[in-house]
């Protein structure tokens, strides 16, 4: 499920650099790997437990953003005899080369997944594999967890497999380059049939009520001295690549529940008060949205090349707050079992590069497919695992908001004393007369305070800027 992407591009000892490396430092994100972490690593890679199945023969393909070294995914599609489709989709078997109970495995639980910073990430393994020895580069052979999930002609999963496989990627494409081929009718199958079953799957989507951001990614450029905000918005094949993804997650659960063992990807319904928010976030930002238009038809309605709508999606995300991971045995299904953005049950099982969690439900699926046992370092570790992701998602929440923080800052840090129109999309309950602000342009978030009467939740208020440091303070406002 998407995040927030914001990416800087500057100077590297340009102010707002400075502020992230602090930002670091005070929340103690661990960067360097310890030295017996690194030893282990470089052993793994060059020892990893080879599956014995050979799958080199199959032409993988992956999409991720230009210069990716971390590649999780690799996949083949080819249409099936009688119609349909069939998606092979190879998966970095992370477990081949980590110990259970070593010092790489250790670190993981440690980090949990990667951290992204605007200015570079903290990876979950050290580079030599998650950039090296683990990772679908083309050219290499690689061991892999191999998903083969065959589709009717309508987009329909009607059946699934999955086991280790040794694997080689055949070439290393990104979003826009895959894109331009498609628009340009120069894409041959495999790669043309991402579109097509892209659009299937996002139509079955549609019908059974989920909802995909389609969340643009926000771009900090330096300039004459100051910062300006800029946005990019996906290309419809970020959609259909990340809807393999999702198809994947979706055969995923659906394997582990029928097996009685696993663990799951849940969103609970959002509250009415975070909707609440959102439409008057939607209102800050002249986003219409009628009141007998639902949140899912609103964001399919959305152009993210609309700077207001972009930001409206930013925002969006939000609602996503609330998801967790469950894990249970002996088919005691959590209630709720679904992912309500999804629409479906779901797991996380595609970026085992990047998040703890995806190493043991590849390796529950490889068991429930065989019709065998998990692996007992799988079980042994499955009844902690939500509180671990848990913890770890709140680290990165934290990352995240921090980092907008800043940016925010650094943005506006040049205009403090000048006056903003504003809607005010939340009031603290113990003093009304402080609260949130959403600017209608830039679409920057903060704090309200320092009047005398109640803020007027859901109306327009002009706000004067008091204070923007990004190296200090975050983003203050007060009624002006």
């Amino acid at each position: 499920m998407p995040r927030r992407q914001i990416r800087i591009a500057g100077a590297a000892e340009a102010p707002l650099r400075a502020a992230l490396r602090a930002l670091r430092a005070e929340l103690g994100v661990p960067d360097v790997f310890p030295p017996a972490v690194l030893a282990e690593a470089e052993a793994a890679a060059k020892a990893p437990r080879l599956p014995e199945r050979d799958a080199t023969d199959i032409p993988f393909f992956t999409v991720d953003p230009p210069g990716s070294t971390d590649l999780d995914q690799a996949m083949h599609l080819s249409r099936r005899a009688g119609g349909g489709f069939r998606v092979q989709y190879a998966i970095a078997d992370v477990a081949a080369f980590v110990t259970p109970g070593g010092a790489v495995d250790a670190e993981a639980h440690r980090r949990v997944m990667t951290l992204y910073f605007p200015d570079g990430r903290i990876p979950l393994h050290p580079p030599v594999l998650s950039e090296g020895a683990a990772s679908l580069l083309p050219g290499r052979t690689v061991p892999a967890l191999l998903w083969r999930i065959d589709l009717d002609p309508y987009g329909h999963r009607v059946a699934t497999d999955v086991g280790h496989a040794l694997v080689r990627s055949r070439d290393r494409l990104d979003y826009a380059e895959v894109q331009e081929r498609i628009d340009t009718g120069t894409a041959e199958e495999p790669i043309a049939l991402l579109r097509d079953i892209g659009l299937l799957r996002e139509r079955l989507e549609v019908e059974r009520g989920g909802i995909s951001l389609a969340v643009p990614e926000q771009e900090i450029v330096e300039r004459d001295g100051g910062y300006t905000l800029e946005y990019r918005a996906p290309r419809p094949a970020d959609a259909w690549n990340a809807h393999i993804s999702l198809l994947t997650g979706a055969a995923a659960a659906d394997l582990m529940t029928a097996a009685g063992t696993g663990i799951l990807r849940t969103l609970p319904t959002a509250p009415s008060g975070a909707v609440a928010r959102l439409r008057r976030s939607a209102k800050a930002l002249g986003v219409d949205w009628p009141h007998h238009v639902s949140y899912a038809a609103l964001v399919r309605s959305l152009d993210p090349h609309d700077t207001r709508h972009a930001a409206f999606l930013q925002d969006c995300t939000t609602l996503l707050r609330g998801a967790g991971y469950t894990a249970f045995t002996d088919g005691d299904l959590p209630v709720p079992a679904v992912h309500a953005a999804v629409a479906d049950e779901y797991t996380h099982c595609t970026a085992p590069l990047r998040r703890l969690v995806d190493r043991y439900a590849g390796e529950l699926c490889a068991a429930a497919a065989a019709g065998r046992e998990p692996p007992e370092w799988v079980l042994a570790a499955l009844p902690a695992l939500p509180q671990e992701m848990a913890a770890g998602s709140r680290r990165a929440g934290t990352v995240e908001r921090e980092c907008v923080d800043i940016v925010e800052a650094a943005l506006l840090a040049d205009r403090v004393g000048e006056v903003f129109d504003a809607y005010v999309i939340d009031v603290h309950d113990r003093d009304p007369s402080v609260g949130t602000v959403h600017l209608e342009d830039p679409a920057v978030v903060g704090r309200v305070e320092g009047g005398t009467r109640e803020l007027p939740l859901g109306e327009r208020l002009r706000v004067r800027l008091t204070r923007a440091d990004p190296g200090r303070e975050k983003v203050l406002f007060a009624p002006a």
